[in-house]
């Protein structure tokens, strides 16, 4: 199964200087939040597959222009062909303003999946806009992780953590790609493709933790 991430800035090649054909051969699109829902309307449009999304912290408008024809799969579990994927947006509280929560608040929306995870056996996918704490996460009190995303990583073990939120031209160094644990994580970072069941991404994630 072909996935492709998309988070917090709009790939031009997509949009602006869009071909016929460039969003052909995916199985699945997830978008990590932060995007125009213009933009994801219009991939859902070419593409012709489920495009699954969560809120990043920039995303107030999508209460008044919801991405049309899209998905959003807060606090709920999407399945696709066989796959789980758990969804969580938001980030860290640092100003008023909508899909933002305290470490408690996110605890909070965490306990309340307690039945849909015991349903489905827990998650193949963790699709967050915000990273885990201490991983992949910055300083700044907009760009801290969620603990409890670390919980949820150690108690169900699945097989990728895709988040967005910390931009890779930040100078903070952060990889594309490492591991926590036996997860995979991935930074979504404006686009990112992969297999699923590719052994080489698992390998290319173990290498860059064991430089970390």
């Amino acid at each position: 199964m072909k996935i492709l991430v998309l988070s917090d800035v709009e790939s031009k090649g997509l949009w602006d200087y869009y071909q016929p054909g460039k969003l052909a051969g995916y199985d699945l699109i997830l978008s990590c939040g932060d995007l125009s829902p213009h933009y994801l309307s219009f991939i859902e449009t070419f593409a012709n597959v489920p495009v699954l999304y969560v809120h990043g912290n920039h995303d107030e408008k999508y209460a008044e222009y919801p991405p049309e024809g899209c998905f959003c799969i807060e606090d709920d579990i999407y399945v696709h062909n066989g796959v789980r994927i758990l969804g969580l947006g938001g980030s860290m509280r640092y100003r008023p303003g909508a899909h933002q929560y305290s470490e408690r608040e996110m605890a909070r929306r965490v306990r309340r999946l307690w039945w849909k995870l015991k349903r489905h056996k827990g998650f193949d996918i963790l699709l967050t806009h915000a990273p885990a704490a201490e991983f992949h996460a910055g300083d700044d009190l907009c760009h801290r992780g969620f603990g409890v995303f670390r919980t949820l990583l150690e108690k169900y073990a699945p097989k990728y953590f895709i988040h967005g939120h910390v931009h890779m031209n930040y100078g903070l160094k952060t990889p594309r790609l490492s591991m926590l644990g036996d997860t995979v994580v991935i930074n979504g970072y404006r686009i990112f493709e992969f297999e699923y069941d590719d052994p080489q991404i698992v390998q290319r994630a173990e290498q860059i933790r064991e430089n970390l």
